[in-house]
């Protein structure tokens, strides 16, 4: 038993770093949202990029969306830009339905295969990857977010705190 628990938490490891590095070697992605505009990291070069998987039954994705969205209006002409990323839907106008519901008004694309190529499919809802202005992943983080959190970040990581 004792070996077949270490054999879960070394494949957890691996998966986790796969996931990682996937995260890190495709950082010119590109995701296409709900209004059909393509995204590429490199369209933001000089701002830092949000991308956040969620899904509409998640309670902690619920409770950090009004934070993302308060990032976003604050900061979208300035120095950031965030993309949410739904999962787990059962179609895309239930996507729609919630993104209005929800007020989101930033670009919202809907995970498939193509995505999860990129990253992989998040193991936890939500997960949160920070790129820096240079297109540099800084953190991923798994869980929920606020809005300060990630102001922290920025300033850490502008302040050569995070490498």
């Amino acid at each position: 038993m004792y070996k077949f628990c270490r054999f879960v938490v070394l494949l957890s490891l691996v998966a986790f770093m796969n996931l990682e590095s996937r995260a890190e070697l495709n950082n010119s992605f590109m995701m296409k949202d709900l209004a059909g505009k393509e995204h590429h990291l490199s369209d933001y070069h000089g701002k830092w990029v949000l991308v956040n998987y969620w899904a509409t039954w998640c309670p902690p994705c619920l409770d950090e969306i009004p934070d993302l969205v308060s990032l976003h209006e604050n900061k979208k002409s300035k120095d950031l830009v965030v993309l949410g990323v739904a999962v787990d839907y059962k179609s895309e106008i239930e996507v729609r339905n919630f993104v209005d519901d929800m007020l989101i008004s930033y670009p919202v694309i809907l995970g498939n295969s193509k995505i999860y190529s990129q990253y992989g499919a998040p193991e936890i809802l939500p997960t949160t990857y920070l790129y820096n202005p240079q297109g540099k992943l800084v953190k991923v983080k798994r869980g929920q977010i606020s809005k300060q959190y990630i102001e922290q970040l920025m300033k850490s990581n502008e302040s050569g705190l995070i490498k």
